[in-house]
C-alpha cells in the first residue's frame, strides 16, 4: 500500500516520497509534509534554475540560493524563475 501525506505545497492528500530527500531534520520534515509530486516538481524547477542561471554547485553562495528558492517554491511563496523561460503548452 502506498503511503500518503497531506502535501503542504498542493494542500491535498497525495502519494508520499519513498525516503527523505535530505539527511537530518530538514529531510525528515520534507519527508513527512511533502508529496512525491511536489518534490519532483521542485527537482525540475531546480534543474532549470541551475542551467538557466549557470549556477555552480561547488559555490556555497549558489547552494545557499537554491536552498532559499526551494523553501519559497515548496511553501508557495514568490520564487525565482529563469528569465525568458516559456513553459511548454499543455
Amino acid at each position: 500500500m502506498t503511503r500518503t501525506v497531506f502535501c503542504t505545497k498542493y494542500q491535498a492528500d497525495m502519494e508520499a516520497m519513498d525516503r527523505p530527500p535530505y539527511p537530518g531534520a530538514k529531510g525528515q520534515t520534507l519527508f513527512e509534509t511533502l508529496s512525491k509530486q511536489a518534490w519532483q516538481d521542485w527537482l525540475a524547477h531546480q534543474t532549470m534554475l541551475i542551467n538557466e542561471k549557470q549556477l555552480n554547485m561547488m559555490n556555497a553562495d549558489d547552494r545557499k540560493y537554491l536552498l532559499s528558492e526551494m523553501d519559497k517554491f515548496l511553501n508557495n511563496e514568490d520564487f525565482d524563475k529563469a528569465e525568458g523561460y516559456v513553459p511548454e503548452s499543455e
